[in-house]
């Protein structure tokens, strides 16, 4: 600009290159000037909205306007949280085999339902082998001891033995009762509830053990193979749970643990289905959690046709309270610019408006939350906001 100035003067005659250097010089200082005002006036707190954006509507075009003031009222507080599904853990049973050996047959598949005592695979084991002979051992001896008990007290009754002799018959059956009960408890130990049920198994049978199902519900997980080695009490085979609730997981602000608590109700959606499913907060840990400042929240949901799958990321809307004398607008009355910040337009003469930014919160039953920019009692433009937008942009 300077050198610009310099040629001028030289090409121009005394008078010329004054008036030009006056001319420029005044028109750098008024911009200036402008600049400098309008930084002072943002300082000073006037709102940009208010000192650049005021505009006109025509008399007959009000009617296309409802003006609403700024109102404060109770407000339901929502809080908006994101989780996943996990198992509902008291109702999952993981299951072991308790006893070692090569799987031999699997007899069910992950999605079946089972009940309580249903086998779900048998395992070849020598283990239950010696364990059944020994059980078939025992039994025998117990009865023959009980025969001859039995009938060593006919025998006393009739003097034909001495007494010593029902009490060594009376010992050699206490000895063999002992036996039984020890090999019984034997195979309960391997799961064989009712050990007599081995009596009628088959020779091919005998070296096969049956893996039961410790509690019903649906198989959720298989983990082991035809074949596979297990470890007795240490391998797990399946997990089964009662999907008819899960647990939601989600993470709490450290800022709203104050609005949630047990029991509260929550709402849950998905984005794999259209309906809502209903649950209820059961548990809030007890740290947060260090990296995330958040605390865990458990939500026991309903399972509705087992849609809801483990690990599956959820949404999870909390009703917390209500916000007392909320200030808010109708829904109608915020916009968005272009880069998504809200605004609203506020009435500031007869037919004067101005655009006025906002910082807003939850929207419920059809008003949105204000929490900064608006004032109580000041008027703002809710049906025909469009419109005044789209005239804002055409005077502008």
């Amino acid at each position: 600009m300077r050198r610009f100035i310099r040629r001028a003067a030289h090409t121009l005659t005394v008078p010329a290159a004054a008036a030009f250097l006056l001319a420029a010089t005044s028109g750098c200082n008024s911009a200036a000037d402008k600049a400098e005002s309008k930084m002072t006036s943002y300082s000073n707190g006037e709102n940009k909205a208010d000192s650049a954006d005021l505009f006109n509507v025509p008399q007959e075009q009000m009617g296309h306007l409802k003006i609403v003031a700024v109102e404060k009222s109770g407000l339901p507080r929502v809080l908006r949280l994101t989780g996943t599904v996990a198992f509902n853990a008291f109702k999952t049973t993981p299951v072991f085999s308790p006893i070692g050996g090569p799987v031999q047959e699997i007899l069910v598949a992950p999605g079946q339902l089972v009940r309580s005592g249903q086998t779900l695979l048998t395992v070849a084991s020598p283990d239950y082998s010696a364990a059944r002979s020994a059980y078939l051992k025992a039994r025998s001896a117990f009865q023959l001891s009980d025969k001859n008990y039995q009938r060593a007290r006919d025998l006393l009754d009739h003097k034909a033995i001495a007494e010593r002799d029902l009490q060594q018959a009376e010992s050699d059956r206490a000895q063999a009762a002992a036996d039984l009960q020890s090999s019984e408890d034997a195979l309960r130990a391997v799961g064989i509830k009712n050990p007599e049920s081995t009596l009628t198994e088959s020779a091919a049978a005998t070296s096969q053990i049956p893996v039961r199902a410790p509690a019903g519900g649906q198989i959720v997980e298989r983990l082991v193979g035809p074949g596979q080695l297990l470890q007795a009490g240490s391998t797990q085979a399946f997990t089964i749970s009662d999907t008819s609730t899960v647990w939601v997981l989600v993470n709490v602000y450290q800022s709203d643990l104050a609005y949630v608590r047990n029991g509260d109700a929550v709402e849950i959606t998905t984005d794999a289905y259209p309906e809502t499913f209903h649950g209820k907060i059961s548990y809030l840990a007890e740290t947060l959690d260090p990296n995330t400042r958040t605390l865990q929240a458990r939500i026991v949901t309903e399972n509705r046709g087992n849609k809801l799958k483990k690990d599956m990321y959820v949404n999870a809307t909390v009703q917390a309270g209500v916000v007392a004398d909320a200030l808010s607008v109708p829904d109608s009355a915020i916009l968005r610019d272009a880069e998504n910040e809200p605004f609203v337009y506020v009435q500031t003469g007869t037919s004067q408006f101005a655009r006025r930014d906002v910082a807003v919160a939850a929207s419920q039953q059809g008003r949105t939350q204000v929490t900064s920019g608006v004032r109580e009692g000041e008027k703002v433009v809710a049906d025909g906001s469009l419109f005044l937008q789209f005239k804002n942009q055409l005077q502008h």
